[in-house]
């Protein structure tokens, strides 16, 4: 029995340390080499301080700033705990409302983003990405479309022209990957402290 056993406790051990830390260490130490900045999560700073990564969004409320798309993660009730409450771009809960085409609550949330927009003065054009979910919440991009119908209040706010906002979305948009792959689209960190930048 025990020339049964032996074989399987080392088998167990060498495969536990070659895919359990090997392995890890190895991926990792290619990835630092070969793309430091994805590896450690394309993380932007400014004045030497974190503010955020390229891969995840924010909420921006401030009327200075551009918004992203609505986000429908959630976070724990402080006051109950075994209850969730609404948590916009919450990044340890990735996830979408899960709410389908025929849902009357996703219906009313659209129509209520709509009218809350245009109340808001924000837009005057709606941009399906102004007012659903993305499937992980947290998505970075908006599309141009969305970032241009921001570009007269947020010029407002800021005392800028809406000549200049509207170059400043058009210098960071990102166009197709190798012109065909994706859709055009604008980081709206990126585009948030282009704009902080402008004078």
């Amino acid at each position: 029995m025990l020339s049964q056993i032996r074989p399987a406790i080392v088998m167990i051990v060498l495969f536990t340390g070659l895919t359990g830390v090997v392995y890890p260490l190895a991926i990792t130490g290619v990835a630092q080499l070969a793309l430091p900045a994805q590896a450690n999560g394309s993380v932007i700073e400014r004045d030497g301080a974190i503010v955020g990564s390229m891969l995840i969004g924010q909420n921006f409320a401030s009327e200075r700033y551009f918004h992203g798309r609505p986000s429908a993660t959630t976070g724990m009730d402080p006051a109950d705990p075994s209850k969730t409450i609404d948590a916009p771009y919450n990044a340890s809960n990735s996830m979408g409302s899960n709410l389908g085409p025929t849902s009357k609550k996703l219906v009313n949330r659209v129509n209520g983003a709509i009218e809350a927009e245009f109340a808001a003065g924000r837009i005057d054009v709606v941009a399906a990405d102004a007012v659903t979910t993305s499937a992980s919440g947290l998505d970075p991009h908006i599309s141009p479309q969305f970032a241009l119908a921001q570009a007269s209040a947020v010029a407002k706010a800021r005392n800028l022209t809406e000549v200049q906002v509207r170059a400043l979305v058009e210098d960071t948009t990102e166009n197709r990957v190798l012109g065909v792959i994706g859709e055009p689209r604008v980081n709206v960190l990126l585009l948030n402290l282009a704009l902080d930048r402008l004078k």
